[in-house]
């Protein structure tokens, strides 16, 4: 997020723009907190995992005199466009104040479980797998010596991309996602074919929304049908939403700041500026919010054949 705010920040500055930034979120346009920046304020900031301008929750936003007290803020500070970096729910808000108010308003996709539809990738997912496929690597190191089976918890509720990405890039031996449905008796065969052919170890990938449950839930059903294995539950949980970005997240951000701020010059509002094909893509944000962007099963098939033939 820190890389997107340096590239609103400095695109709107080359275009003899003022910008302000709002802190927590929603809220901070609630509270009127917000805060003028300068060239010297992004300054040393793309590296840094997380936001400068913090991020909060805020239930009297989703009130109506919660946004029309938000909107007399931002009019009171003189400010025509707001670009907004999040998910689903601050697209949500953000949509509410372009119906009520008719507020410029363009979204950018900042969200770990790249799960928007209308872009290819999300600011935060790259980093994300990047910081699994890491944890994943030195796990392996203690499966391996100790002819272990692994099944490591990773974020996606609803969503697998996450799991999916990561396991194929850690080479895991099953992939356990929200989008398809999980069989307890295929995942122990293929377990079972692996200790056939002398693989005493292995990684199991299990997103946090899987049918099955998480981990523990599947680590344990696995162990009622086939006992005399070694398992161990490892729950990544919030390392994987901090760390330095990926060079990859870095432009992203970087592009995505830059497309925000022309989108407003160029008169859109109500959109989501994404990248489709390695270009800038621009979707409403209503379609945004209400389609879901489907996970690549022929993926799962293909991670499956590399890991167990």
């Amino acid at each position: 997020m820190n890389a997107c705010i340096r590239g609103v920040v400095r695109t709107a500055l080359y275009h003899n723009l003022e910008v302000y930034g709002i802190k927590s979120g929603y809220n901070g346009l609630i509270q009127n907190d917000f805060v003028k920046l300068e060239s010297t304020d992004v300054h040393n900031i793309v590296q840094l995992g997380g936001t400068i301008l913090k991020t909060a929750r805020s239930k009297e936003f989703i009130t109506p005199e919660g946004r029309e007290k938000a909107y007399q803020n931002l009019r009171e500070q003189g400010i025509d466009g707001l670009i907004v970096i999040g998910g689903n729910g601050t697209f949500t808000g953000a949509s509410a104040m372009l119906r009520e108010f008719d507020l410029p308003v363009i979204g950018v996709p900042g969200t770990i479980d790249n799960d928007l539809f209308g872009t290819d990738m999300t600011i935060g997912f790259d980093t994300a797998v990047n910081t699994v496929v890491e944890a994943v690597d030195k796990i392996r190191d203690t499966a391996d010596s100790h002819n272990r089976i692994f099944f490591i918890e990773v974020m996606g509720r609803d969503a697998g991309f996450i799991a999916l990405r990561s396991g194929i890039a850690a080479g895991a031996t099953d992939i356990l996602v929200p989008e398809t449905v999980t069989y307890i008796d295929e995942l122990v065969e293929i377990l079972e074919k692996g200790f056939l052919k002398n693989r005493k170890s292995g990684i199991v990938i299990v997103a946090e929304g899987d049918d099955a449950g998480g981990a523990f839930d599947v680590a344990n059903k696995v162990k009622e049908k086939y006992n005399h294995i070694d398992t161990r539950v490892t729950v990544l949980g919030h390392i994987q939403r901090g760390g330095t970005p990926s060079s990859y997240d870095r432009i992203l951000g970087g592009s995505l700041g830059y497309g925000a701020v022309n989108a407003l010059l160029e008169g859109r509002k109500g959109e989501m500026v994404g990248v489709k094909n390695n270009n800038l893509n621009y979707t409403p944000l209503e379609k945004a919010i209400k389609h879901h962007k489907n996970i690549r099963t022929d993926l799962l098939k293909m991670a499956r054949i590399l890991s167990n033939y």
